[in-house]
């Protein structure tokens, strides 16, 4: 028996002032590819990328719970926060002071 593939959702976007905030390196700003996959336990993890670039990094706050709806509701809040800016981290998270 072969696992099905994750559910995910990936579109470009251009993060508004103050970017997105990654675990990893912190903001990133810029045109930047997002990509948002249930991870099968309930909840999702968003990674977010310069757009043509290999490397990718964890938007912060994650993994959250799948919402009502599922991924696909999820990734249009996340394009939302990331358009946004401010330091975006994953919706219905606080960021640290």
């Amino acid at each position: 028996m072969t696992p099905s593939a994750p559910d995910a959702r990936t579109d470009r976007v251009t993060a508004g002032p103050g970017g997105a905030m990654t675990v990893q390196v912190g903001v990133i700003t810029g045109d930047l590819t997002v990509t948002t996959t249930d991870r099968g336990d309930g909840t999702a993890a968003v990674v977010v990328q310069y757009t043509g670039a290999e490397e990718h990094y964890d938007l912060e706050g994650g993994p959250v719970r799948v919402p009502p709806g599922g991924v696909a509701v999820l990734h249009r809040s996340v394009l939302a926060a990331v358009r946004a800016g401010g330091a975006a981290q994953m919706p219905g998270t606080t960021p640290e002071p």
